[in-house]
């Protein structure tokens, strides 16, 4: 076959999937309530992606089938027993745990989110956040290179005094995320974006760890599909979207995980910059965000990556927590999702380029394992074949087949992520922004 042929069939294939609902349930002793995903209508007959928690706690996905005139929550219900029961779909310490932070004061927080010409999404995100538990948090909006007044006036008609609105004229979601950084008071910072619904415990159960552990300097939290309407939501979700599963886990570069060889240049497996968090004095320390990394810049991704890197090599920790749960919009089309392959090998690459240059006393570290480094390239953006055609379930359940043209991008961009990160150093200082790690002189107290 020939690769148009190939790329025709493989459009066709994809165009196929049909839409799977989003739902959570949860089950309260004997009762179960089930509730549509943010922005979803209530669950009819077909398949529903199912979040399952127990008393409010995220603890597995699921995808359950309701007959025809059957009772959703009866069969959901029904079918997450029987799940949890087997084990499947989560992680057993994520079910049998208790809080692990009850009685846990969270640390007085700050949430940044970057935006740039989408106030329907921000007004979204900005509501789910002020329905927030934590007892003390603050909201900067930074507003990105816009070219409109919608986003300013939006925050100043909307939401005048609960949320504070930082203008940052030079493109970059790096160089945003740090000027929200040099704007907050708290004493822990948190990422997300202007595409999410945040869950009412995000704040909460994202910045609870750093209270308990002093030496904490990142926390990262569970992102689920908001939606799964289109093909190109619900192929992404079915190779894992962004969730990295539900069981809690801390990264200590005094103590590598043994089964993480590439610690800690393999920093895609410790969460994504829809759903983290810093000690603020430890992100301001080693310079915030490289601004030639990120979307927004020729590097197309990688600043999130960078951030994580940069504070375990200093020593301190990264915890994931499941419990900090975000629901995310992922993107909608074919289109969308070439841009995000092509992104997603170029901000790899670009993001390891950047902390190379930044803290060469890691390229020792980086050479030892670059053998191991170029095998997990290669299964990361291998075609990901599957039999059989369903709905995303248990993240990792690959139920789709992953088109060859998505990784061939993943893997051109890959290739490009260098070029790119310098071709953005470049660009940031014939625009008189400075280099890389040039802004992070600016990365201190107060706010604007």
């Amino acid at each position: 076959m020939s690769r148009t042929a190939d790329v025709q069939e493989e459009i066709r294939r994809f165009l196929s999937i049909r839409p799977v609902q989003v739902a959570e349930l949860d089950l309260e002793g004997a009762d179960a309530v089930l509730r549509p995903g943010p922005g979803s209508p209530p669950v009819t007959h077909g398949e529903v992606f199912i979040l399952v928690r127990r008393d409010g706690r995220p603890v597995g996905t699921m995808v359950g089938r309701v007959p025809e005139e059957a009772d959703p929550g009866a069969v959901l219900a029904g079918l997450a027993r029987e799940a949890l029961g087997a084990g499947a779909g989560k992680a057993p310490e994520a079910v049998t745990a208790g809080p692990p932070y009850a009685g846990v004061e969270p640390p007085y927080a700050s949430v940044v989110v970057a935006t740039r010409e989408r106030a329907g999404q921000l007004a979204r995100a900005l509501d789910s956040l002020l329905a927030q538990d934590h007892p003390r948090f603050e909201i900067v909006v930074v507003d990105n290179a816009p070219v409109t007044d919608g986003t300013r006036e939006l925050v100043e008609r909307k939401y005048d005094e609960r949320v504070r609105y930082v203008c940052e004229p030079v493109a970059g979601l790096a160089t945003a995320h740090n000027s929200g950084l040099a704007a907050v008071r708290g004493e822990v910072v948190a990422f997300t974006d202007d595409d999410v619904v945040a869950d009412p415990r995000w704040v909460t159960e994202l910045t609870a760890p750093f209270a308990a552990d002093p030496g904490l300097g990142a926390a990262t939290g569970l992102i689920l599909p908001a939606r799964l309407r289109t093909p190109a939501q619900v192929l992404l979700e079915s190779h894992g979207g962004f969730s990295k599963g539900f069981a809690p886990r801390t990264y200590d570069p005094a103590d590598p995980p043994a089964d993480e060889p590439l610690f800690p240049f393999t920093a895609g497996r410790f969460g994504s910059g829809a759903n983290m968090a810093f000690r603020t004095d430890v992100l301001r320390a080693v310079g915030g965000f490289d601004p030639a990394t990120g979307a927004g810049t020729r590097a197309r991704g990688g600043d999130d990556l960078y951030g994580f890197v940069r504070v375990l090599a200093k020593g301190h920790r990264l915890r994931y927590t499941p419990w900090a749960l975000v629901w995310h919009h992922h993107r909608e089309t074919w289109a969308d999702l070439e841009t995000q392959a092509y992104g997603y090998g170029a901000g790899l690459t670009a993001y390891l380029t950047a902390v190379l240059v930044n803290q060469p006393t890691l390229l020792p570290a980086f050479l030892a394992r670059l053998p191991r480094g170029l095998a997990h390239a290669r299964a990361l953006t291998a075609v990901r074949d599957t039999e059989g055609g369903g709905a995303p379930g248990e993240h990792g359940t690959r139920d789709h087949p992953w088109p060859r043209r998505l990784s061939r991008l993943q893997r051109r961009g890959m290739v490009y992520g260098p070029v790119g990160y310098l071709r953005a150093r470049r660009a940031l200082r014939g625009s008189g922004a400075g280099g890389a790690g040039a802004r992070s002189g600016s990365v201190g107290g107060g706010s604007r």
